[in-house]
């Protein structure tokens, strides 16, 4: 077999996606494995494993964050690994339970989570913008499921537009984070299924009832559990739940969207595999990194991946 030689990938549908500071957040610096950000009035400091780079901004700016997450140092054992734990949000100044911001014509309700989330991925608005677009050019209702859905972003954006969205988690406690959000954003009388199970499941008795959906969204995490202790394990359960969304799609679909935050693949992966769930249909696939861009700098913090596809 003759071996083929070296080629260059026509990477113009590689894309860079950018969030920049608003009225209510701003990531205002980065650096030694941390990031500092600002909700509404609230500055908090946070782990963050990509910030493989030095601050920039003094010490005496990061102390005055309101809030930080600390994690406990980590011990190193004989057999040379470590090990260590989260320690917690600590707070330097009185901050509220919950508070809301408006992002991205939405409002939310921002908590410290135990898991050093704050209930709002500020780069996801250039895919809440991409799936506004989509909806609104259909120019007819459009049938969304949100999939891993969490507090709710993507399922609001797509709901303010017009749509008919079944939005899924496998936590209640998420679940009712999403559905405070939507009253908060004035969308909670909007046609909006609220459904607490375990994906695949799910889906398969969707396809069993006839539902099917225009568009699919989902945001798979790395390691987690159904809402019946189901486990979720992304490499053997990913291309199962990819296998049925197939199966899900209406028959003139309007956009597929993956996004991953913390999974370890490439945005290529994630491309590979759309081109077999969407395979007989005519579109375009698009991948790339989620960032978000320094108030004080010229420097993007990167947040995620993802890879769409949307009809021609």
């Amino acid at each position: 077999m003759k071996a083929k030689s070296n080629a260059v990938y026509n990477m113009s549908m590689y894309r860079i996606e950018t969030t920049n500071a608003t009225g209510d957040y701003e990531l205002l610096d980065s650096g030694d494995g941390e990031k500092l950000e600002r909700y509404g009035k609230i500055m908090i400091a946070r782990p963050d494993p990509q910030a493989l780079w030095h601050k920039l901004l003094p010490d005496a700016t990061w102390k005055k964050a309101d809030a930080y997450f600390k994690r406990e140092k980590a011990v190193t054992r004989g057999d040379g690994s470590s090990s260590g734990r989260d320690a917690g949000w600590q707070t330097r100044f009185v901050v509220p339970d919950r508070w809301e911001i408006g992002f991205d014509k939405l409002r939310f309700l921002i908590k410290l989570s135990p898991f050093k989330h704050t209930g709002l991925f500020p780069e996801q608005a250039s895919n809440w913008d991409w799936i506004r677009e989509k909806i609104k050019s259909a120019k007819r209702t459009v049938q969304v499921l949100n999939l891993f859905g969490y507090t709710g972003g993507a399922t609001l954006a797509a709901a303010q537009v017009g749509a008919e969205v079944c939005h899924l988690d496998g936590s209640k406690t998420a679940i009712g984070w999403a559905r405070d959000n939507a009253t908060a954003s004035g969308l909670a009388a909007k046609p909006i299924r609220w459904i607490l199970d375990d994906a695949r499941k799910f889906v398969e008795r969707e396809i069993k009832r006839g539902r099917r959906y225009d568009g699919i969204i989902m945001d798979p995490p790395a390691f987690g559990h159904g809402p019946n202790g189901e486990v979720w394990k992304i490499e053997e359960d990913f291309p199962k739940l990819l296998e049925v969304c197939r199966e899900a799609l209406s028959d003139k679909p309007l956009f597929f969207l993956i996004n991953g935050y913390a999974s370890g693949y490439s945005a290529l992966a994630y491309k590979n595999n759309l081109l077999g769930v969407m395979k007989g249909y005519e579109g375009t696939i698009e991948v790339g990194e989620l960032t978000i861009g320094e108030s004080q700098s010229d420097r993007l913090l990167p947040c995620g991946i993802f890879a769409r596809w949307s009809a021609n």
